[in-house]
């Protein structure tokens, strides 16, 4: 990345925390090793998204998309589950959805 494209960040920012869309906590990081993590972590839901063949809209992308993270968080330990197998998340997403169980 060039440098011209890189100051565009810090004025992106600064505008979306001034009109309340991003916290006033989050700073442009300028060492690629300092995302690492993040970019691991994105590497995994690529691999999920990529047999969905992309998404038509915005709305769509956005739900699938959090659906994936909460199975991957349920299957992580991220919440409390009585039974911790495939029976225990789909009573799990039923409550959380107000699905018959």
């Amino acid at each position: 990345m060039t440098t011209d494209k890189l100051a565009s960040y810090p004025k992106a920012i600064l505008r979306l925390q001034k009109e309340g869309l991003l916290s006033k906590d989050v700073e442009h990081r300028t060492s690629k090793y300092l995302n690492n993590i993040l970019e691991a972590d994105h590497g995994a839901l690529k691999r999920v998204i990529r047999p969905t063949r992309g998404f038509q809209r915005m709305k769509t992308a956005s739900a699938t998309i959090k659906g994936f993270e909460v199975m991957r968080m349920i299957r992580r330990g991220h919440c409390g589950l009585a039974q911790r197998d495939v029976t225990g998340e789909i009573r799990l997403v039923n409550q959380l959805f107000g699905l018959a169980a």
